[in-house]
C-alpha cells in the first residue's frame, strides 16, 4: 500500500544474530515499503521484511568494492519523494561507523522526513561474546569505540598518542575495520602500551560462525596472520581481557604439551 508521505528510517541491524534485533528495529522492517540493505545485514533479519516489500542490496564493507554513497543517497531520497517507507538497513548501530550521520544530514536538506532506530553495535557484541565487560571498577575506566580504517586522504588515528592516553586513563580499546591495517595499528599501539597487553580479535561477532583468538599486543598481527581472520572483525584492547586472555594461554600451553 503506497502512503502519501514516505519517509526514512535509518535502522541498526545490530551485529548479525536476529535475535539481538530492537522490537523498535523490527517493527520498522515489517512496516518498510522499500529497505536498503547492508552487505553485513543477516538473512535472519531480513526474514522479518513484509512478502511485498522491495529490498535493494547496497553492499558497504570495508576493504570491498562497494555501493558509492552518493547514490544510496539518491535511492533514499527518490524513494520516500514517491511515498515509499523507506528503512536504510545497516550492520551494528546506523550512528557508529555506519554513516549514518552522513545520510541523515543529506536527507534532511531534501525535506525528508527521517527516523532512526539504534542497533547493538558490533565492539558490544563481540566482547560480550566473550564473557568479559568493555569497562570494569578495577581493570578499566572507559571505552574508546575508534575505527582503523581511515577516510581517503585523512592520516588516520594517531595511535601512539591513542594509546597513551589509554593506559594513563585504563580505557579498553574497541577497533573497528582494523583487520588489513593491524600490523601499523599494532606498531602505533606498542609505543604506549606494553606488549604484554592484552588482546582480542572476534571476526562475525554474534553469529554461528564467529571466530575469536585472544593474544598480548605483542604478537597481535603475527596472530591474525596465523588464524587468517579477516573483515568482519572487531579488534579489543585492554586489561578487561586479562582473564579469558590468561585462561586461554593456559589452555594452549596444555595443548602443546
Amino acid at each position: 500500500m503506497m502512503h502519501s508521505r514516505g519517509k526514512v528510517t535509518l535502522v541498526g541491524a545490530g551485529p548479525g544474530d536476529p535475535e539481538l534485533l530492537t522490537l523498535k528495529a523490527v517493527k520498522a522492517i515489517q512496516q518498510a515499503t522499500v529497505l536498503l540493505v547492508d552487505d553485513l545485514v543477516s538473512d535472519g533479519v531480513l526474514a522479518y521484511a513484509a512478502p511485498g516489500a522491495r529490498i535493494v542490496h547496497v553492499g558497504k564493507r570495508g576493504g570491498c568494492r562497494s555501493t558509492p554513497q552518493s547514490f544510496i543517497e539518491r535511492l533514499m531520497i527518490t524513494a520516500a519523494h514517491e511515498g515509499e517507507q523507506v528503512v536504510r538497513l545497516k550492520g551494528g548501530d546506523p550512528f557508529v561507523f555506519g554513516r549514518g550521520g552522513e545520510e541523515l544530514e543529506h536527507l534532511r536538506e531534501a525535506g525528508v522526513e527521517v527516523h532512526v532506530v539504534n542497533g547493538i553495535t558490533a565492539g558490544l557484541a563481540a566482547v560480550s561474546s566473550l564473557g568479559v565487560p568493555l569497562t570494569h571498577r578495577d581493570h578499566a575506566h572507559g571505552v574508546v569505540f575508534v575505527t582503523g580504517h581511515a577516510k581517503p586522504g585523512d592520516e588516520g588515528i594517531d595511535w601512539a598518542a591513542l594509546a597513551t592516553t589509554a593506559r594513563q586513563a585504563r580505557l579498553t580499546l574497541v577497533i573497528y575495520m582494523g583487520v588489513s591495517g593491524v600490523d601499523t595499528i599494532q606498531q602505533g599501539l606498542l609505543r604506549g602500551l606494553p606488549a604484554s597487553t592484552p588482546a582480542a580479535v572476534i571476526q562475525h561477532a554474534s553469529l554461528p560462525q564467529q571466530r575469536q583468538v585472544t593474544t598480548p599486543l605483542g604478537q597481535l598481527a603475527a596472530t591474525v596472520a596465523r588464524d587468517g581472520l579477516a573483515s568482519p572483525a572487531v579488534i579489543v584492547v585492554g586489561d578487561v581481557l586479562t582473564g579469558i586472555a590468561a585462561a586461554s594461554e593456559q589452555a594452549r600451553r596444555s595443548a602443546a604439551g
